[in-house]
């Protein structure tokens, strides 16, 4: 006798799409909150925590309605704190070396800037980090590996996280690439190495807000916008980042590629299937 199959939701059917859909939603819709709040930094930091808790929430609803898991894995509470405090490490460290570089072959400016606006990028950037990682590691990396493998997943998943930041005011081809390797390869290791996404929220927010929140320079061809300082680099784009930010410049290429070997190492990257 045939064991009857369950039957899939229209929402199971279409499970890519949905999760493409969902996740990029999340990600527009912190970006509007934030944009309403702006000249508002208590404002700011509120929706912006805001907005990554409801995130996750929203996350785990589709993962257990669309893909009808039980178990989350990726945002399991065991490594929680462990996680986001390694990555903040981590992300912080790496920023920190890339201005310590610039500081010694750039010409460097450093002002004062404001505690206030730098409360309110901490609300931004952990809205950013938190869509961000959902989208472009938690779907597009997670359900690539499961189909190509993981160093495909890696190639490709990187490169789409690159290319989104041409839509940045002050984008450069160099610049979308740059990201792409630093950022997009980084994180998906990252995420690989731990199969939690824990680790990858905390370093992306931790480079987003020490670039912006606490130095005050352009983050991925952003506009620039007050931090804790106000950092200025004059010299050759390829060591200052030009407009697009110090993410740019050739500093921040060698400060995340070092993390990055080192988080591949004893790494086992899933095969297809």
């Amino acid at each position: 006798m045939a064991i009857p199959t369950q039957r899939k939701t229209p929402l199971q059917r279409f499970r890519l799409p949905v999760l493409l859909v969902g996740t990029a939603g999340l990600l527009i819709a912190a970006r509007g909150l934030d944009a309403l709040v702006s000249d508002v930094p208590v404002l700011r930091l509120l929706v912006g925590v805001g907005a990554a808790a409801g995130a996750i929430f929203a996350y785990m609803w589709l993962s257990r309605h669309v893909e009808n898991r039980t178990e989350v894995a990726e945002l399991a509470a065991a490594g929680r704190w462990s996680g986001l405090g390694r990555g903040a490490l981590v992300g912080a460290g790496a920023f920190l070396a890339t201005m310590l570089l610039a500081a010694l072959f750039t010409d460097i400016d450093i002002t004062s800037g404001s505690l206030g606006a730098c409360l309110g990028v901490a609300g931004s950037m952990a809205s950013v980090a938190v869509t961000e990682e959902l989208l472009f590691r938690g779907v597009v990396y997670r359900i690539l590996e499961e189909r190509t493998g993981g160093i495909v997943a890696i190639a490709v998943s990187s490169l789409i996280f690159g290319l989104t930041h041409l839509l940045n005011v002050n984008a450069t081809l160099w610049g979308t690439l740059a990201i792409a390797v630093e950022g997009g390869a980084l994180l998906a290791i990252a995420y690989a190495a731990t199969r939690s996404l824990w680790l990858p929220i905390g370093l992306h927010f931790a480079w987003n807000f020490t670039a912006s929140g606490v130095f005050g320079t352009a983050v991925s061809g952003a506009d620039g916008e007050p931090g804790l300082l106000r950092t200025v680099l004059s010299g050759p784009d390829l060591l200052t980042g030009g407009a697009f930010g110090p993410e740019a410049s050739l500093f921040a290429l060698l400060c995340c590629l070092v993390p990055a070997v080192w988080l591949l190492r004893g790494t086992k990257l899933r095969t297809r299937g």
